[in-house]
């Protein structure tokens, strides 16, 4: 199976018009991206919580600088169309954190620090929860997503949604990451000709171009990690269950999860611990208060020190360019005292058809549920009305690209077939206990690294996405935590070196991420080209 087959899973005109500006001069300027305003804007959740504190900046400043800055990087200069909508309560919401701080109440490292959401999570407000697809163009949502209400509690301003592959590219066979009918085609900041990859497209685009400080993806397999290393930025998918799966509008209950994407391995660590914990509505999540850690602290310079890693050697050979990138960065490994292994991931062709299996069999029933729930007013009940929706709006909905993946899961049994059930146990079989795990117990492993994947593709409307390898589906089969890291660039475009774990094992990934990036600082803002010279 190839991994497209599923995800792969309120501002003045002035204000805009000074924002364009300050792009221009970005494009000109590659040090400072977005302009003089990119400063405060591209720094990461402690900095702008010490500006706060001193009083230079405020949560509603902010605000107010986000939105500028996605009228005039996201809709106007080089129109990314990261951000699918804008929440026209954000202000509101950050001069209420303004008014707690002066009070003295501060709920968190998060408190005033502006989000923005992926559109297949549910927000109780004044914007719409679509999954990028015009059957559900305004509906909104009755309740929050618990990791919502968990930021809200932590004092986060939601300031809008993201673009997407639409139904998180688990719509066809031969879909193009980062398009969808709601909200059109999301474009890589570092190549506007580019693809993000997805299906957490305009969160990755939306992180690497500062138009938020903080962002969330979700992935079924790669697409948190695919876009975040295509779009230069730090994304972490963690263990199944660490983080509720509530509310979110679902592909597959075994492998689902959200994730931070975010410019840095502080600020992801700072929203992971937000968002981790118990939610009685997902049972997942009955084991995580014993494992939920303290992210922050994992945060050392020395989290390399004496830690065995094996080299994925089976994952390299996609891409010589992006081979020689990561052989660079294991010396940097190295030289922060990490003993590096060669091996080789065992059984990873063993569930390639079965992996694809699993997400037919629970998109449906999951998809019913969520509407059910969490938009009961919505005008589809179900997969068969998506489909007839999609049908009776083709020229809208289905301009490049068709329907198969939504066709085959509404032709699909209940989760009581042996088929599924089959499918499902081999899954668990080969991913986790013949296969990550048996390789980290015979060489007494910490944690595996390879190339998250390949640099961005062309987006290609006749062919539709062409990956050039990835690393995501041996820790997303398995629902173990996968945290991807900016390794450098190839003729100008982002690649990402992957650290993937055992269940539970985030902090001590975070700690190995955290570190190798203080040491290597790989990561450059993006100025915007229209292309690459891929003579370079």
């Amino acid at each position: 199976m190839k991994r497209r087959d599923f995800v792969r899973l309120g501002v003045s005109a002035g204000v805009a018009a000074g924002a364009t500006a300050a792009v221009t001069q970005a494009q000109a300027a590659p040090r400072a991206p977005g302009g003089a305003a990119a400063g405060i804007l591209d720094a990461g959740v402690r900095e702008q919580q010490a500006q706060m504190a001193a009083g230079t900046l405020s949560s509603h400043s902010l605000v107010q600088q986000y939105l500028a800055r996605i009228a005039a990087i996201d809709k106007a200069g080089p129109r990314l169309n990261a951000v699918i909508e804008t929440n026209p309560d954000a202000l509101t919401i950050a001069a209420g954190m303004d008014r707690e701080r002066a009070a003295g109440k501060l709920r968190g490292p998060l408190h005033g620090i502006p989000v923005l959401l992926k559109d297949n999570i549910a927000t109780a407000d004044r914007m719409s929860t679509s999954a990028g697809s015009l059957a559900l163009d305004g509906v909104r949502a009755v309740k929050d997503a618990h990791i919502v209400t968990l930021l809200r509690n932590a004092g986060a301003v939601i300031i809008g949604k993201t673009n997407l592959s639409e139904w998180a590219n688990m719509r066809s066979t031969k879909s193009v990451s980062g398009w969808s009918g709601r909200g059109g085609q999301t474009k890589n900041p570092y190549a506007l000709d580019r693809n993000t990859s997805g299906s957490s497209s305009g969160s990755g685009a939306a992180a690497a171009a500062s138009l938020a400080t903080l962002t969330v993806g979700t992935e079924t397999d790669g697409s948190i990690v695919s876009p975040s290393s295509s779009c230069g930025i730090v994304g972490i998918k963690p263990t199944l269950g660490l983080l509720s799966r509530s509310g979110i509008i679902p592909i597959a209950h075994s492998q689902d999860t959200a994730g931070p994407m975010t410019r840095s391995v502080a600020d992801a660590a700072l929203m992971l611990a937000a968002m981790a914990g118990p939610d009685p509505d997902d049972k997942a999540t009955a084991d995580s208060r014993s494992h939920v850690a303290d992210y922050a602290a994992a945060l050392r310079l020395d989290g390399l020190k004496g830690k065995r890693i094996g080299v994925a050697r089976n994952f390299f050979g996609s891409n010589d360019a992006v081979d020689a990138i990561i052989e660079k960065e294991l010396a940097v490994l190295r030289a922060q005292g990490a003993i590096l292994v060669d091996v080789k991931l065992p059984n990873v062709d063993k569930y390639n058809e079965s992996e694809l299996q699993v997400l037919l069999y629970e998109f449906a029933p999951g998809l019913e549920a969520w509407l059910k729930n969490y938009a009961p007013h919505a005008p589809v009940k179900n997969m068969a009305d998506v489909i007839a929706f999609n049908e009776k709006n083709a020229a809208r909905e289905m301009p490049y690209f068709k329907q198969e993946h939504l066709v085959a899961a509404q032709a699909k049994p209940g989760l009581d077939a042996r088929e599924y059930r089959e499918a499902l146990a081999n899954d668990l079989r080969y991913s986790r206990d013949e296969g990550i795990d048996q390789v980290m117990k015979e060489h007494k492993l910490d944690a595996l690294v390879a190339p998250t994947g390949g640099p961005a593709w062309l987006t290609d409307y006749v062919n539709g996405d062409h990956y050039g390898g990835s690393f995501s589906s041996p820790a997303a089969v398995a629902g173990y935590p996968h945290i991807t890291v900016p390794a450098g660039f190839t003729r100008g475009l982002p690649v990402g070196i992957s650290f993937v774990g055992g269940a539970w094992s985030e902090a001590s990934l975070v700690g190995m991420a955290y570190a190798y990036e203080q040491a290597s600082k790989r990561r450059r803002a993006p100025v915007y080209p229209a292309t690459i010279n891929v003579k370079l």
